[in-house]
């Protein structure tokens, strides 16, 4: 429960009875008598933020992750991939080789940690249920929209063109 609102009359079962305070929790407002009410301020968004997006607001963040590992084969690798594609359809572009992955996608997040972090484990935590060969991480590029759109009008990186799905290198 957040201090300032009211407690939830729900009984025991209520969600108001956690760490961050229950029932008698007073949210910095000293004692009450017992059935008195607190009195709640709101505040427009405009009066919060002025102008400027809050710091919580999810951004999109280009990933390019590289894998690589000892040779599989070819026929097994892009099943594999096909199976991560079906099983998160956020994924834009695969490429691959017997030995080595690129996987290309879109992912939301507040910051460029957050999205690095999920980055960092989609291939460990998707390896057994997409048949994923066992190969490590050997590279991670996660970059702004503004950035990835500035490379892609001055020639650098891939075609906007470039077909989505799962391709040999």
């Amino acid at each position: 429960m957040r201090p300032g609102t009211p407690a939830s009359r729900g009984g025991a079962g209520s969600r108001g009875t956690g760490s961050r305070g229950g029932a008698g929790s007073r949210g910095g407002t000293g004692p009450r008598a017992a059935g008195e009410e607190r009195t709640l301020t709101s505040i427009a968004a405009g009066d919060r933020f002025r102008g400027e997006e809050p710091a919580h607001t999810p951004r999109l963040w280009h990933v390019t992750l590289s894998v690589s590992g000892t040779r599989a084969p070819l026929t097994e690798v892009r099943r594999a991939l096909e199976q991560l594609a079906h099983d998160h359809p956020f994924l834009l572009t695969s490429r691959y080789a017997d030995d080595h992955a690129e996987i290309r996608y879109w992912e939301e997040a507040r910051d460029l940690h957050d999205a690095a972090a999920v980055a960092l484990r989609l291939w460990g935590e998707h390896r057994q249920t997409a048949g994923l060969p066992p190969w490590e991480i050997v590279g991670l590029e996660v970059i702004d929209r503004a950035t990835y759109h500035q490379r892609i009008a001055a020639g650098y990186g891939p075609a906007p063109a470039t077909p989505v799905g799962v391709h040999p290198f």
